[in-house]
């Protein structure tokens, strides 16, 4: 029986309290068998109580407290260690500014028990603002590595199950003999396309990635919390092409890639008049300067190999499933719509008929 599987559901906690009230009350109304799952808090030294808040209104929780702050990727990665050591079947990662609905965990289980090829199974993300309207109905992956969140501010409707690119971090079932092969979070990313590399590699290694449309969950999201992360976000989508692609497909996106990367550089200036961007074109150097030490290719190298080295399908089946275009509502302007989209969609339409290895 599908309830039968054991599940781990890990909530990274950073500076939570605001949301952790609302989260952990939804889980505790939760119908999957309470023998067959545990709620594990991985706290990464967050400063307003977030620890405390759990441990005296949430004794049933295991948590574990981190002395410092290790990151979105790591300290997942602790909670997923967790799940393997103790022979969970599934673990679930959500974020802890979210609400789920009570049958979320069985509806994501059942999707996920359907083939032995799914290794990720993504709930359906609403908005917790405005629940009529989509969160993330599974994430898109543009060649350059840009990603964004599917199907985003679409009204909410009917839905099949049914393959995605890759699944958002904040509500994903990852089957435990899957992460086995493929591994955990690159911890390297810090925060941010740490699910994307992941999706991809899953992909990569042979598995399917699914969207479970019966499994709802309403997240409390702001963009303007994210792009302020502009460091790890353009770093980070950069890493994920160097790593996960063949060396000829990297060859032949290097042109759109060095433009892509030029355009960013000169954009971070001009950003940095709109309220919330301050300091954009700092990040950008931070990231150049990344790229320019030699530790940091040694890393990528070595992650390279390994990921190379578990590849069981081709680039030419992978980037069926990538796109040409952002196609994202919280940045959309006319310069991304009338020059970047059109002009490296064009670019991308031309080399991928090139790849058949």
């Amino acid at each position: 029986m599908m309830s039968d599987k054991k599940v781990l559901i890990v909530i990274a906690v950073y500076n939570g309290a605001q949301y952790l009230r609302d989260c952990l009350s939804s889980l505790a109304k939760i119908t999957y068998p309470k023998d067959n799952f545990k709620v594990l808090a991985i706290d990464d030294a967050s400063t307003d109580d977030s620890a405390e808040y759990i441990k005296n209104n949430w004794p049933e929780i295991k948590l574990i407290v981190n002395k410092k702050n290790i990151g979105f990727a790591a300290g997942n990665n602790l909670g997923m260690q967790y799940g393997l050591d103790h022979n969970f079947d599934y673990i679930y990662l959500l974020n802890q500014d979210t609400v789920v609905k009570p049958d979320f965990l069985e509806k994501a289980v059942e999707i996920g028990e359907k083939q032995k090829e799914i290794g990720a199974v993504q709930s359906k993300l609403l908005l917790y603002q405005d629940q009529e309207k989509i969160n993330s109905i599974g994430n898109e992956i543009h060649y350059l590595g840009f990603a964004f969140a599917g199907g985003y501010q679409l009204l909410d409707q009917a839905m099949v199950e049914k393959e995605i690119t890759y699944p958002s971090g904040a509500c994903v079932l990852l089957k435990t003999s899957a992460l086995k092969e493929v591994g955990l979070f690159n911890e390297e990313f810090f925060m941010y396309h740490e699910d994307t590399d992941l999706g991809w590699r899953m992909w990569l290694s042979g598995y399917k990635v699914m969207l479970a449309p019966d499994s709802i969950v309403y997240h409390k999201y702001e963009f303007s919390r994210s792009i302020k992360k502009y460091y790890y976000m353009e770093r980070n989508r950069r890493l994920v092409v160097f790593q996960n692609y063949k060396l000829p497909t990297i060859l032949l996106i290097l042109p759109a890639c060095f433009f892509m990367n030029l355009a960013m550089f000169f954009y971070s200036f001009i950003a940095g008049l709109p309220a919330g961007r301050q300091g954009w074109w700092r990040e950008e150097f931070k990231v150049i300067s990344y790229f320019l030490k030699p530790n940091s290719w040694q890393k990528i190298f070595k992650t390279r190999h390994e990921i190379q080295a578990k590849r069981k399908v081709k680039d030419k089946l992978i980037i069926k499933r990538f796109v040409g275009k952002i196609d994202f509502q919280d940045i959309q302007n006319p310069l991304l719509k009338y020059i970047v989209n059109p002009v490296f969609n064009f670019y991308w339409q031309i080399i991928k008929k090139l790849i058949w290895w």
